[in-house]
């Protein structure tokens, strides 16, 4: 069985906005509902889990479409008091219906570019893995700079990637790898694979997407908002 959890407790700070960054409109319906339509349609996936406030769930409960919510929709899950306290709390909820061996896939409610064609890639890159991530190559000259004032070195730029979501994960094992870092370590954890990799799971990578991008401040907020004007043309 595949499981996607949804991660829509973020507050979105660096966004001036009344609204977390996940529930504003944009093209008539809120950011989170382009994933969600992407997730809840996909056929690969069985169960959605959604991480989000109580506050929103019964605005987020009405834009499931009714027969995909009693279909797939399995529930809601607390957020925590970081993102990876938010994915630990919905591994938790999603192992009481779910087995060890079932996949789960984990998105962010603010990347709502995802297609069909990246969850695909995620659940045919596992197979024969304990996990799969989407990656970027970088393409800027890179540098270290161990001070922040001078450099320290150059980076090997072929050997540096960037993460992305969504990152699909054997259950059993990473929620093991994230109970690992409890109380206090998984505080200090910023992406959904760092528990994997620490635990030494068999994490495989594929190609990302360069508009699959998080929003994260206003620039892409307003780069999103141009992208869904330039499709009604």
């Amino acid at each position: 069985m595949n499981i996607a959890l949804i991660l829509s407790g973020g507050i979105g700070s660096r966004i001036d906005s009344a609204v977390p960054k996940q529930y504003i409109k944009v093209g008539n319906k809120p950011i989170i509902v382009y994933c969600m339509e992407q997730l809840f349609l996909h056929p690969q996936i069985d169960k959605v889990q959604i991480a989000a406030d109580s506050i929103w769930r019964e605005e987020i409960s009405r834009w499931i479409p009714k027969e995909e919510r009693q279909k797939k929709f399995q529930g809601f899950s607390d957020p925590g008091q970081n993102r990876q306290l938010s994915v630990f709390y919905a591994l938790k909820e999603i192992r009481k219906y779910a087995k060890d061996s079932d996949y789960v896939l984990i998105h962010d409610a603010a990347r709502p570019l995802l297609s069909k064609e990246q969850i695909s890639a995620c659940f045919d890159g596992i197979v024969g893995h304990e996990g799969v991530l989407p990656i970027l190559h970088l393409k800027d000259t890179l540098y270290l700079s161990k001070d922040g004032i001078h450099i320290s070195s150059l980076l090997n730029r072929a050997e540096i990637v960037a993460g992305q979501a969504p990152e699909v994960f054997q259950l059993g094992a990473y929620y093991r790898a994230n109970q690992r870092l409890l109380p206090d370590k998984i505080l200090e954890i910023n992406g959904s694979a760092e528990p994997a990799v620490m635990a030494g799971m068999d994490i495989a990578v594929i190609s990302g997407e360069e508009r699959n991008f998080k929003i994260t401040t206003k620039a892409d907020l307003e780069r999103f908002s141009r992208i869904i004007e330039d499709r009604k043309d």
